[in-house]
C-alpha cells in the first residue's frame, strides 16, 4: 500500500538549552516528568517533585522549559511524533485498506500495553479542563489519523474497493473514534471494565478475533 504523505509540523516546546544538555540528562527529566503526569494528571503534578526526581535544580528545570505546561506538551509532542512513525510504518506495509485497518487496531493496542502512561496522558489532554493546553497543539493536534485515514480511503475508493459516494472525512472520523476507544481501553481502568462489560471475560481471551470483528464492522458500513 502506497504511504500516505502527513504534513511534518515540528513543534519544539522546549528552550534551546534542553538540546544542548546531555542525553543522561534529557531521559531522566522526560521520565520523571511522564511518571508524574501520568500518575498524578496534570493539574495535580509538582514541578518541584519532577526536579527532584530528576536530580537537578528548580532553576535548571526552568532554563529547559518556560513553564510546567511547556514540559507536559513537550512529552504529548513527542508521543505524537512515536504514534505518527507507527501509523506511517502500518500505511507502508498493508497491502489494502483493511488490512491497514486491522494493523492500525493492533497498532493502537499496542501503543497503550507498551506506552501505558504515555496513553495515560494522551487522555489526561482530551478532558475539558486541559482544552486551553490541547489549542496550543492546534497546529498538530489529531492531525495525524485524519489525513492517514482520509489518504487511505481515497486510494480504497480509486481501487474500487470501497463505496465511491463516501465522504472521506466522515468515515475517517468514524474510524477515528473506534482506534481510540480501543486504544483507551487498554490503558485506562474505567474503558478496560468498558470493554469488559460490553464483551465478556471469554471474548477477550481472543484479542485477534476482536479485531477482525471490528474491521468486518467496518467493512461492511463502506464496502
Amino acid at each position: 500500500m502506497k504511504e500516505s504523505v502527513l504534513k511534518n509540523k515540528h513543534i519544539a516546546f522546549h528552550k534551546d538549552t534542553f538540546n544542548k544538555t546531555t542525553e543522561d540528562r534529557r531521559q531522566k527529566v522526560l521520565e520523571a516528568a511522564t511518571e508524574e503526569f501520568a500518575a498524578n494528571g496534570y493539574n495535580a503534578t509538582s514541578i518541584n517533585v519532577i526536579s527532584k526526581k530528576s536530580n537537578i535544580s528548580i532553576g535548571a528545570l526552568y532554563s529547559y522549559f518556560a513553564s510546567k505546561e511547556d514540559l507536559f506538551l513537550s512529552i504529548v509532542n513527542d508521543a505524537y511524533d512515536l504514534m505518527e512513525k507507527i501509523l506511517k510504518d502500518v500505511a507502508k506495509n498493508s497491502r489494502d485498506i483493511y488490512d491497514c485497518i486491522e494493523r492500525m487496531l493492533a497498532a493502537s493496542r499496542e501503543f497503550a500495553v507498551k506506552y501505558p502512561q504515555l496513553n495515560q496522558i494522551y487522555l489526561d489532554i482530551t478532558t475539558q479542563a486541559l482544552s486551553p493546553l490541547a489549542v496550543r497543539l492546534s497546529n498538530k493536534l489529531e492531525i495525524i489519523t485524519p489525513e492517514l485515514l482520509c489518504g487511505i480511503i481515497r486510494q480504497a475508493k480509486e481501487e474500487g474497493r470501497i463505496k465511491d459516494d463516501l465522504d472521506e472525512k466522515v468515515i475517517s472520523y468514524c474510524m477515528d473514534n473506534i482506534f481510540m476507544i480501543y486504544q483507551f481501553s487498554f490503558s485506562s481502568d474505567y474503558y478496560k471494565e468498558r470493554l469488559k462489560i460490553f464483551l465478556g471475560e471469554e471474548k477477550l481471551k481472543d484479542i485477534n478475533d476482536i479485531e477482525k470483528s471490528i474491521v468486518k464492522f467496518i467493512r461492511a458500513a463502506i464496502e
